[in-house]
């Protein structure tokens, strides 16, 4: 196998493919990526046997073929040669040389028929979407997924394609983030899955800003298509919970607060938190919202967002990295905050169709 491909080109493609690599893996080939040079493209594959991703490039092929090499240490030797052409050349037993310039190395990596299998997708349900609107919703929801083994169903996304729009939903049981999109499917692929959380990763780091998407659904796995990459993953297996019981049916009070403010506050109050003491209180007084904490053996501040409220005085308590969360991903001037009291959750909401469920702290 030989070719020559450009610096920036073997770059993108192996920073495209790298983030599943487990390089802790007991099986060496998954720490590699597969490299299949046919004419005039360079197709790279890597998987942790749960997710696995898969791009192409251009590049000048003088002799086809495939091998498999260290995915991390070529991006890293890429990354360090000069900006020129590179050419790659690969013997019957797997020894990469790479020349670029004055720079010469040598690979040593693992024939491909050892590279598991990449499942193929199937036609069971194919969705449309818009790349940049899909990341946007997996931008709004995945810092709520849990991180707790525990809670295997938990970690992850959930994606409900029903009545004629696609809900995605994340909770770890003290939050939950919500946000809906209309996209035209017909009923009879009405479906719901569990998209965990490395897979999510990998689309927020692949997914573009323009282009399509297409979506394509099995009973355990899914496959994402887009430019010239592939992602695959297995789903979680498992019952949602029933995440609408925990959306309030109603709130008491709605104060319009700007995001950007409120942000600013919580991350100057939340200085003065510790892992073990980490609760900011909110109070909602008239046309003033107060932004504080105590913290015994570390001190306490304070900040005043004036805003426009006449209702009841409401003081509450929140998790204030939770608090931060949404109000980070968003990018709406104003948010809503709903509020019934000191012992019921907030909700956070925009001019856009999505929802942020958020627990209250008790606090002496």
């Amino acid at each position: 196998m030989k070719f020559n491909v450009t610096k920036t080109a073997l770059l993108a493609g192996l920073q495209t493919v790298q983030n599943v690599v487990n390089i802790r893996s007991t099986l060496p080939i998954l720490a590699n990526v597969l490299i299949a040079a046919k004419k005039g493209k360079l197709a790279f594959t890597t998987t942790d046997l749960d997710v696995s991703v898969q791009c192409e490039i251009e590049a000048d092929v003088s002799k086809t073929g495939a091998t498999t090499l260290p995915a991390r240490r070529l991006a890293s030797i890429v990354r360090e040669l000069p900006d020129s052409g590179i050419e790659i050349s690969v013997d019957e037993k797997n020894a990469a040389t790479v020349k670029c310039g004055a720079s010469f190395f040598k690979i040593i990596g693992l024939s491909d028929d050892e590279f598991p299998p990449i499942p193929k997708p199937g036609e069971k349900y194919s969705y449309k979407f818009d790349q940049s609107a899909f990341k946007e919703m997996l931008r709004k929801t995945s810092y709520s997924a849990s991180a707790d083994e525990t809670r295997y169903v938990l970690n992850g996304v959930y994606l409900s394609f029903q009545g004629g729009k696609l809900t995605m939903v994340a909770t770890d049981g003290r939050r939950l983030a919500l946000v809906e999109y209309e996209v035209e499917f017909p009923k009879e692929a009405e479906a719901n899955m569990i998209l965990p959380t490395k897979a999510v990763n990998q689309l927020l780091h692949s997914l573009g800003d323009e282009g399509e998407l297409r979506i394509h659904a099995q009973e355990n796995s899914a496959t994402f298509e887009f430019g010239d990459v592939v992602v695959t993953t297995k789903l979680i297996d498992g019952t949602y919970p029933n995440y609408k019981q925990v959306i309030p049916a109603q709130c008491e009070e709605r104060v319009t607060v700007e995001r950007e403010s409120l942000l600013t506050a919580l991350k100057r109050v939340s200085l003065l938190t510790t892992d073990k003491s980490n609760a900011t209180k909110l109070s909602f007084t008239k046309n003033k919202l107060s932004v504080s904490t105590t913290t015994p053996d570390v001190g306490e501040a304070r900040e005043t967002i004036p805003i426009k409220y006449t209702g009841k005085e409401i003081s509450v308590a929140f998790n204030p990295e939770y608090m931060m969360d949404p109000l980070r991903n968003l990018d709406n001037d104003e948010v809503f905050i709903e509020l019934t009291d000191e012992l019921s959750p907030g909700v956070i909401k925009c001019d856009v169709p999505f929802l942020y469920v958020l627990m209250p702290m008790r606090i002496s």
